[in-house]
């Protein structure tokens, strides 16, 4: 097969466009939950209510290392579910109305409460709330990664839930000047409002994706043998193209994941001198500019992974991503406060890249993994990659807090010494850089190229029209 062949999708692969929007609109609960759970923490408990960032930092991992086992758990749930609605879909609908409910209870801590008591209620929401994204995510990334078995295709459902999960991300980053309006008392209360609103719009885009998507494996599902929690996680971490994939790109979230939520310290007292007013409008351009960019990224990601196949298309993404976090040297200026845009635009284009077409790639794996064990396990895959990712941004989230003791950043100042806003500053910008440049070496000895991942589909279609055969001359014979 060459490779002129390679960018032609057979009618049989294509997804209906209705269906391509559904998935896109369960996109939006863990793309928006889980960027404002991120953003809205520091801003709530940190800098409102004065809890301790250590003590945030510990209480935003705990969930992440809780998560690190419950992910396996639903994924191989998922996988051996046999019920009418499907293997997917009903965790899809039910996981949406518990993301929706707490999401909102996230930001209702008692009034009066003391720290140590609202400490702990952060900490149970957070495990209840990560609890409620897994039962979701899990199996909507499982959904999509077996939508369709061609390689491209892959590519387009992923672009879909990208393009509208960073459509509805437009808003997303205004919720705090939102919650900063005077017809709240405080951005305290105003983010308790935003939140019940938030969390009724997830619940709601949940039911759209249960509706409407509709599951592509259920026949072969059926036929074969349920697979046992250890057997699954096992043969998943056998897989080496699987575990390469992962290190590759474990490398880039824990790269951001050690500096999450330095951005908002750097704008409010570094560019705009602690004036949160100020520091909220330009964090809410540059969040519009980030989920504006992300949506054109789309087209422009689709055009090269058409041309250079996944691989080559996420080296450039990373490359493009290095040399914008390096530009923030320059661009986090007090004078001209609008060169912010510029990286921000970079990373948007590259991390939209990158998060969409980790999980084409996932997909893939999941053919390769099939012609290996003859199973397919979406949901373990998908999974299993959760469990390595939120394992590191677990430990890089308690790390960020000891960091932001070490550069002694204090939330009773008005305002942090020039020597805190530095290493914040040297920090922010020299780590996620490494880490992302270092992940494009690896990419360089990535195995599952195009030409590899069409050979499997072969092998496993003519796999399959062989058992096809095999039935029938069964039947005929019995």
């Amino acid at each position: 097969m060459d490779l002129k062949q390679h960018h032609i999708t057979a009618r049989e692969d294509r997804i209906p466009f209705t269906q391509k929007v559904a998935y896109g609109m369960g996109a939006i609960v863990p793309i928006i939950a889980i960027s404002s759970v991120n953003h809205f923490t520091s801003l709530y408990y940190i800098i409102g209510l004065g809890i301790s960032p250590i003590l945030i930092g510990y209480a935003s991992a705990i969930p992440r290392v809780w998560d690190a086992f419950t992910d396996p758990l639903v994924g191989n749930l998922s996988d051996n579910t046999r019920s009418r609605f499907g293997r997917r879909i009903p965790y899809v609908l039910i996981g949406g109305l518990l993301v929706g409910i707490t999401f909102a209870m996230l930001w209702m801590p008692p009034a009066g409460w003391g720290q140590k008591a609202v400490y702990a209620y952060f900490l149970i929401m957070l495990l209840v709330f990560y609890t409620a994204i897994t039962v979701f995510m899990v199996p909507h990334g499982a959904l999509g990664l077996e939508m369709s078995n061609d390689y491209h295709e892959r590519t387009r459902v992923f672009a879909y839930a990208s393009f509208i999960g960073n459509v509805a991300a437009i808003v997303s980053p205004w919720l705090y000047y939102i919650a900063n309006r005077p017809v709240f008392k405080s951005d305290v209360e105003g983010i308790k409002w935003v939140g019940i609103a938030i969390g009724l719009i997830f619940f709601l885009s949940a039911m759209v994706c249960a509706f409407v998507c509709k599951e592509s494996k259920l026949e072969q599902a059926e036929k074969q043998k349920k697979v046992k929690f250890w057997e699954s996680v096992k043969i998943t971490c056998k897989n080496r193209t699987f575990i390469m994939m992962v290190v590759i790109f474990v490398l880039v979230i824990v790269g951001f994941q050690l500096v999450m939520g330095f951005n908002s310290f750097i704008m409010i007292y570094y560019i705009f001198s602690g004036s949160k007013d100020l520091a909220s409008k330009w964090m809410g351009w540059n969040g519009t500019i980030w989920a504006v960019v992300a949506i054109i990224g789309i087209f422009p990601m689709t055009w090269l992974s058409s041309h250079l196949g996944k691989r080559r298309t996420v080296m450039v993404a990373l490359i493009v991503m290095t040399i914008g976090n390096l530009l923030k040297i320059v661009c986090y200026s007090r004078e001209y406060p609008w060169l912010t845009f510029i990286p921000t635009a970079m990373l948007s284009f590259g991390m939209v890249i990158v998060f969409t077409l980790v999980n084409a790639m996932n997909a893939d794996i999941c053919d390769e993994d099939e012609l290996v064990t003859g199973k397919r396990r979406e949901g373990s895959y998908y999974a299993v990659y959760g469990w390595w990712w939120k394992v590191a941004a677990s430990i890089a989230t308690v790390i960020s807090g000891y960091i932001l003791k070490t550069v002694r950043y204090d939330h009773n100042l008005a305002q942090q010494s020039d020597s805190t806003l530095f290493w914040l500053r040297f920090w922010e910008i020299g780590l996620p850089a490494i880490l992302c440049l270092v992940s494009v070496l690896l990419l360089t000895k990535y195995p599952l190229t195009e030409d590899r991942a069409y050979e499997i589909k072969e092998l496993l279609k003519k796999r399959r029209l062989a058992a096809i055969e095999a039935e029938s001359g069964q039947k005929e014979g019995a």
